[in-house]
């Protein structure tokens, strides 16, 4: 077994998946006597940075990373490269499987694990959206609490408490200052399409990419540039994204003149492919993409018009799928689809004509598993051991902000029994809110989120709470029911319970 171990743990979010990595090698370490050091690259940044003499004394080096690392300071390391989900589920399999397979990086074509370094992994479509997703993140954020703050100013109320008016009264100036807080919402949301497309160009190609596909991301949403009624969502910047990063690295290949090579990178890169991808979006992909964006959207909007069980449907299809795979590729997917659907509308119709359905049944399905385990705990008590108990509670303290994670360690045991109970019941959080025409701004993505952030709905605080809940239940009776009473024996998720940290935020 190796002496001292160096590590990088990340996720697409940058939230749950990189610091219940990051605790699960650091305690494996203690509990087996190996020397580790685990450096995060979470939303928050890089923290508790290796240094190049812990990588010198380093035995291996371990990238449990579902984004894109800078490999560079591991010249001449052993390297091994894996997921955050492997460290999670056994760290100590993954030391002696690196231990075992890692091999030194830095020559051409170097396999690390079932990776080849250098080049795109067999997912690696799903690792460069998920890359960019992890930068959006803090952007979509920030920028909905911004407009859920400044939109509590602005809608008016009749003595029933229905809205008969919005807008901000510019001549008071709390409703001036607001009016400004709104704007800046709307800013961060035209910037999160290009910001995004940039780092998931990066993701491919490296620094050079990010300018060129940032401008291209822009270019293909701006109505005004394509000659069109809309722009072309998210949809086209993914395009845009992987064009220009392809076309990036291509140009990176080309064996420049030694007296250019210093301007390349920064000058005639970025300048050769803006001016590329300029043309491309102008004459061969940004109106098509924008008229079938635009067809999209009135045909989603015309759906949840004229048919009312269209919006339970479509709210418990984003359910189920924010309940599947517990901050996965399927739930990134609902989340950003959501987070589109109702920014791609707010610019096309406008606040009040905006389709709030994909995105709010996301963030009512978003805690739904993690709670439902910890009322299924209470409910059942004897169909859990103590171990589970305890994992129980963690799990409770990170679905109450909207952290689906905290169900990780019981799916991993039962993945069958959770991911039924999930789905079912985040499925129905989903549809109700969706039938009920329950509107979120921003905030948390929990029962608590009534209470923080800011949610327009039939009965102030209590719909919001009751559709949650309601599928909080759901899950938990599924659990409840299809359990047996626990023998209190240790059992397999006993392995990953302290693995489950309270110091995330929602996403």
């Amino acid at each position: 077994m190796v002496n001292n171990v160096v590590a990088i743990t990340a996720c697409a979010a940058g939230i749950a998946h990189t610091y219940m990595a990051a605790e699960a090698l650091e305690q494996v370490g203690k509990d087996h006597n190996i020397n580790i050091k685990v450096e995060t690259q979470g939303s928050i940044g890089a923290e508790n940075i290796l240094t190049e003499q812990e990588i010198e004394l380093a035995d291996i080096v371990i990238i449990a990373s579902d984004i894109e690392i800078d490999m560079a300071r591991f010249s001449g390391k052993r390297v091994y490269k894996t997921r955050p989900k492997v460290a999670i589920r056994d760290p100590l399999a993954l030391i002696q499987e690196a231990d075992n397979t890692a091999v030194i990086f830095g020559g051409k074509g170097t396999k690390v694990g079932n990776v080849t370094l250098g080049k795109t992994t067999e997912n690696g479509f799903v690792q460069h959206i998920m890359s960019g997703i992890s930068y959006m993140v803090p952007m979509v954020i920030a920028s909905g609490l911004l407009l859920a703050i400044a939109n509590i100013f602005a809608f008016q109320k009749d003595d029933l408490g229905r809205m008969v008016a919005w807008g901000f009264d510019q001549a008071d100036p709390l409703g001036n200052f607001m009016f400004h807080l709104f704007k800046v919402g709307q800013i961060g949301f035209t910037l999160m399409i290009p910001l995004f497309a940039g780092f998931v160009a990066n993701s491919i190609a490296d620094r050079p990419a990010i300018a060129p596909a940032m401008l291209g991301a822009y270019m293909a949403n701006d109505p005004s540039f394509l000659g069109t009624t809309a722009g072309g969502g998210f949809l086209s910047a993914i395009l845009v994204a992987f064009l220009v990063g392809y076309f990036v690295k291509y140009l990176k290949k080309i064996t420049w003149p030694k007296i250019l090579q210093p301007l390349v990178p920064i000058m005639i890169i970025p300048l050769i492919a803006t001016f590329f991808i300029t043309v491309v979006v102008l004459y061969l992909i940004g109106q098509p993409i924008a008229a079938l964006m635009d067809g999209l959207y009135e045909g989603l909007n015309w759906l949840t018009i004229n048919y009312t069980s269209s919006t339970f449907i479509i709210g418990a299809i984003i359910g189920a799928m924010i309940g599947f795979d517990f901050g996965g590729p399927i739930n990134k997917t609902a989340l950003i689809f959501g987070t589109a659907v109702w920014t791609d509308t707010v610019a096309k119709y406008g606040i009040e004509g905006a389709n709030f359905i994909p995105g709010t049944a996301a963030q009512a399905a978003i805690s739904v598993a993690p709670l439902g385990i910890f009322l299924a705990s209470k409910l059942f008590k004897n169909r859990f051991s103590e171990t589970e108990h305890i994992s129980a509670n963690s799990a409770f303290g990170m679905g109450i902000v909207g952290v689906t994670e905290g169900a990780i360690p019981f799916a991993a045991a039962n993945p069958l029994q959770i991911i039924t109970a999930s789905v079912a019941g985040s499925a129905l959080a989903g549809g109700l809110v969706g039938y009920l025409d329950v509107k979120f701004y921003g905030g948390i993505g929990s029962p608590l989120g009534t209470f923080v952030g800011y949610i327009e709905q039939p009965i102030p605080f209590v719909t919001w709470i009751a559709c949650t809940f309601a599928g909080i239940a759901t899950t938990a009776m599924i659990i409840g029911f299809w359990r047996r009473p626990s023998k209190q024996k240790t059992d397999v998720v006993s392995e990953t319970s302290e693995l489950v940290i309270s110091t995330e935020s929602g996403k």
